[in-house]
């Protein structure tokens, strides 16, 4: 299972090795397309028919995971193209040894709200237990493997791309977690909804948390895999005891990292309660910045983070934005009621986003705009917890910065302007860990 820095083929009987790819040969800048995936993921293919890597690994009867002791990572969005789960997949294969299942945020099953977990209990379709992994932190995490008894751990969750969005920590804390009791660690690879699309601020050290806990830009446009292979070159050496994580990647295939969660063709299992759709998690890149207002960011409707609004707004406020001409999006003067969370029971006016084109939408300046305009409003305020750093939207955007210079005055461009140079040299080493081009 080391990582040999090649890639190979996939043929009728595929070896563990063709079918994964560990972080040396991205690092290297190996070849890493096979040739029918090339032919799948051309400019403007529109992604095709993509085969999520844990298809490509059920395809094979999970061979790649027998002799192995597996715990696996996963929630709700860990389908089949059937819609079968991975976990009950790998469960009714006959000599296949799974120890345990870890839920992170929401629970395995999905059943938890926002910021709330399922507890540990026994899974009635499998047998298996469940494990509450979310809050964890690596240590205990490792704890939970050894206690299930795992030499191999597989995450599969459909992440959305964005910094702020926790599964990728889970990822990042199994991660280094598996790596200190001597487990290899497996991502079966699924496609990011917000493409290849780099942008937003780099989180800082003083503002890392739980939505935020390493230095990486808000919108990452990456794959899982990639990911996790950026994880492990650049920054679990400088984890703990130092040190990568026996790393093994099970790509998609037909894949064009370009493509947005519309064109996959994949069906869009809502990875949270609260991200229904694939334009949902298109709009969140950016909209979930007014998580740190007290505008509602359309939690309790059925379009969260695509419906903005709050009671003090009104019609100027989408004709502002339109004004604007912002690329790839038209703002719907709407009015919605939320059924909990902020405004819960009271008339909100504001806009809902229509993603008009994908490719040319760019969340996080939109967001910005956003922003500037409800500042207009005297009755708009930043989110304050209390907590040493009591303002929610730095811990969202990574520093002080976008609220400082936003409360300044300064335009929207000058805010944007001002991580650029963050964003580009984040882009230059995210370009290492490439698995489809």
């Amino acid at each position: 299972m080391t990582d040999s820095g090649r890639t190979s083929t996939m043929s009728s009987a595929p070896s563990r090795r063709s079918l994964f790819l560990g972080g040396t040969a991205a690092a290297l800048g190996a070849p890493l397309l096979t040739a029918s995936s090339a032919s799948a993921a051309t400019p403007g293919h529109g992604g095709g028919r993509v085969t999520p890597g844990a298809d490509v690994a059920a395809a094979a009867g999970w061979k790649m995971l027998r002799d192995r002791k597996v715990g696996v990572v996963s929630n709700p969005t860990g389908v089949l193209r059937d819609t079968s789960h991975v976990v009950d997949s790998m469960a009714a294969t006959e000599g296949l040894d799974v120890v345990g299942v870890f839920g992170p945020e929401h629970g395995f099953r999905g059943s938890a709200q926002a910021g709330e977990s399922e507890p540990e209990f026994e899974d009635p379709r499998t047998g298996l237990t469940v494990y509450d992994a979310y809050g964890a932190d690596a240590a205990k995490m490792a704890k939970l493997f050894r206690k299930a008894g795992a030499d191999t751990v597989v995450f599969d969750i459909q992440d959305v791309g964005v910094r702020f969005y926790t599964y990728i920590w889970t990822m990042y804390k199994a991660m280094v977690a598996a790596r200190d009791i001597g487990a290899s660690f497996v991502v079966l690879d699924r496609p990011n909804p917000c493409g290849r699309r780099v942008d937003g601020p780099l989180m800082t050290e003083e503002y890392t948390s739980g939505v935020g806990l390493k230095p990486i830009v808000q919108q990452h446009g990456l794959t899982v895999g990639e990911l996790a292979g950026y994880f492990n070159g650049e920054l679990l050496p400088k984890e703990g005891k130092g040190g990568k994580v026996e790393l093994e990647v099970v790509r998609a295939r037909g894949l064009d990292p370009e493509a947005t969660g519309q064109e996959t063709g994949l069906p869009w299992v809502p990875p949270s309660p609260n991200m229904p759709f694939p334009d949902t998690a298109t709009a969140y890149a950016g909209t979930g910045y007014f998580e740190g207002t007290n505008l509602s960011e359309g939690r309790g409707t059925t379009r969260p983070f695509e419906l903005i609004g709050a009671p003090y707004l009104d019609y100027k406020y989408s004709d502002r934005l339109n004004a604007r001409g912002l690329p790839g999006v038209r703002f719907r003067e709407g009015y919605f009621v939320p059924t909990f969370s902020k405004h819960e029971g009271e008339t909100c006016a504001g806009v809902q986003l229509h993603i008009t084109d994908p490719r040319r939408y760019r969340a996080v300046p939109t967001a910005v705009a956003m922003l500037a305009e409800a500042m207009k409003y005297d009755e708009f305020a930043w989110r304050k917890d209390n907590d040493p750093r009591p303002y929610w939207i730095d811990k969202l955007s990574g520093s002080t910065r976008l609220r400082t210079m936003l409360d300044a005055g300064e335009t929207v461009d000058a805010v944007v302007a001002a991580w650029e140079s963050e964003v580009r040299d984040f882009d230059r080493t995210r370009r290492r860990y490439f698995l489809y081009r």
